[in-house]
C-alpha cells in the first residue's frame, strides 16, 4: 500500500505543479475576478543619480472600472481620487487641488493594470517577467508612450498584486509592497468622489 500511496502523491503535487499560473495568467485571473481590492503599500523612489530615495506609505482602495482612491500618509498627506471620469489630486500642505480628466488617458497608465478593465492588453504589451523572491512577475509596456513611465512590472501571488515596479522616462525607479489586502472587500461609492476643501486653491488641466 506504501508504494501506491506515494505514486498518488508524487501524482498530485505533479499535478500541482503542472497546473500553478504563470505571471500573465495570475494577472488575468486578478483582473478578471476582482472587481475591488484594498491594501496598504509602502513605496520607494530611487534615482540614477544616486540621491537619497524617496520613501512613504499609505493606503489605496480601488473599484473597477477605474475608480480609485490613493493616500499618502507618511512623510506627509496627499490623495489622489479617480471617479472614472476625473481625477483630483490633493496636496494638503499646499492646499492646492489639481483636477484632470480621466478620457482615455487610464488605459494607458500603470493605474490601470490594477484599476482597469479587462481589456489591459489593448493598452499593454505584456509578458512574463519569471519567479523571484516568491513572486510570479509579469512586465507591461504601453503600447502608446504617455510621457511618464516606460514600462512597469508587477509581482503576483496567489492571483493578487503583491509588488509592483515601475521605470519612469526620468529615469526613476518607483517600487511598491503591499500588504493587508483586502479582495473584493464591499466599497462605499462615496470614497471616489471629492470636494475641494473651502480656500483651496484649485488647478484645471
Amino acid at each position: 500500500m506504501k508504494p501506491i500511496r506515494m505514486l498518488f502523491l508524487v501524482a498530485l503535487l505533479s499535478c500541482a505543479a503542472g497546473t500553478r499560473a504563470d505571471g500573465v495568467g495570475q494577472l488575468r485571473a486578478f483582473v478578471d475576478g476582482t472587481r475591488s481590492l484594498k491594501a496598504d503599500f509602502s513605496q520607494t523612489v530611487s534615482a540614477k543619480s544616486g540621491r537619497k530615495p524617496q520613501v512613504s506609505s499609505g493606503s489605496f482602495v480601488f473599484s473597477r472600472p477605474g475608480k480609485f482612491r490613493w493616500t499618502y500618509d507618511k512623510p506627509y498627506y496627499q490623495l489622489l481620487v479617480s471617479d472614472g471620469d476625473k481625477l483630483w489630486i490633493h496636496d494638503r500642505d499646499l492646499n492646492q487641488v489639481t483636477e484632470k480628466r480621466v478620457g482615455n488617458a487610464l488605459g494607458g497608465s500603470p493605474a490601470a493594470l490594477l484599476a482597469g478593465d479587462n481589456a489591459f492588453e489593448k493598452s499593454f504589451v505584456v509578458g512574463n517577467a519569471g519567479s523571484a523572491d516568491g513572486l510570479d512577475w509579469v512586465e507591461a509596456t504601453p503600447k502608446q508612450a504617455d510621457g511618464s513611465f516606460e514600462r512597469v512590472r508587477i509581482g503576483f501571488k496567489d492571483n493578487l498584486p503583491r509588488a509592483m515596479e515601475l521605470h519612469d522616462s526620468f529615469g526613476q525607479t518607483t517600487q511598491l509592497g503591499f500588504s493587508a489586502i483586502q479582495a473584493n472587500p464591499a466599497v462605499d461609492s462615496s470614497l471616489f468622489r471629492f470636494a475641494a476643501p473651502p480656500g483651496a486653491d484649485v488647478v484645471t488641466e
